[in-house]
């Protein structure tokens, strides 16, 4: 176990959810911290709940490397370095490939996606110096897909193996690489699919066991500062969502479809029928935040 005391962090997403979270239990164990977003209000907030000392904020979009590398410049020259970056900003979409939005589909590959590579590579110099750590916020959809969630399915499975290969890049530097996989947690990104949609929440309600139940984002934090700690190479939240990992070829084979095939042909097309119903497949923060 790695003490986060006196380490200095970069977390992208970092003015709600797991972000914020996290950002206030490692500010709480004695880590500088560096937060991005592109919502500089509810950054601010985030922000001021820890009191300001040992923080530092940047309205930055993880789309655009040349912000992310001025943001990455503000943290080294205020604390010295960085080193552990958390790579956690992403969105959703709704809706079918047929249905979803095209515009929607790119700007979740743009910010899930190469996000996570402008983060990387403009913190990984620092990083690969102090011998620090390198999270990458996947999910568990990289384990299992769900149907009406193509673009994000995609995207976390890609920043997986993303994770995977920048691993076996800078081992020899001394540093290693985790990825984060996480079910249902309490976060704005769910409760907003949840508010938009009624087949969203018929498609967790029928979900088998826990597959459908909703983690708060407090026991979503503690396991993923627990997992910083330990550099972990996975940090899956509820901790049995590793099981996954391991049952990937069966979640991908023709007796995993039916765990949910039979619901899809009736909340598949609710699903859509929402989506144009709205006149959007992103979430209506998100869309926000776009016309800023």
């Amino acid at each position: 176990m790695t003490s986060v005391n006196g380490k200095v962090v970069l977390i992208t997403g970092a003015a709600n959810g797991i972000g914020a979270e996290v950002a206030q239990r490692l500010h709480a164990k004695g880590a500088s911290l560096m937060m991005t977003d592109l919502d500089d209000a509810q950054l601010q907030q985030a922000a001021a709940r820890l009191g300001g000392e040992r923080v530092l904020t940047a309205v930055a979009d993880v789309r655009d490397l040349s912000a992310m590398q001025a943001a990455v410049h503000q943290g080294v020259q205020r604390f010295g370095g960085i080193d552990i970056v958390i790579a956690n900003a992403g969105i959703a979409t709704a809706g079918s490939v047929l249905g979803v939005d095209p515009a929607a589909f790119q700007t979740l590959i743009d910010v899930n996606v190469v996000g996570v590579f402008h983060t990387v590579r403009a913190a990984l110099p620092s990083v690969i110096d102090r011998r620090g750590y390198v999270l990458v916020v996947s999910s568990a959809a990289a384990y299992a897909a769900g149907a009406g969630m193509a673009a994000y399915d995609a995207s976390k499975a890609g920043v997986e193996h993303f994770a995977n290969a920048l691993r076996l890049e800078v081992a020899h530097h001394g540093v290693d690489v985790g990825s984060a996989h996480m079910l249902w947690i309490d976060t704005p990104l769910v409760r907003e699919g949840k508010a938009d949609s009624a087949a969203f929440r018929e498609m967790l309600r029928r979900l088998p066991g826990p597959l459908g139940k909703t983690t708060s984002v407090q026991k979503c934090g503690e396991i993923f500062v627990e997992g910083i700690e330990a550099r972990k190479r996975q940090i899956n939240c509820p901790r049995w969502v590793g099981l996954m990992r391991w049952l990937k070829p069966l979640l991908a084979s023709k007796p995993g479809d039916r765990i949910t095939a039979k619901s899809v042909p009736e909340l598949l097309q609710q699903m859509d029928a929402e989506v144009a119903a709205l006149g959007r497949s992103l979430s209506a923060r998100t869309e926000a935040l776009e016309k800023r």
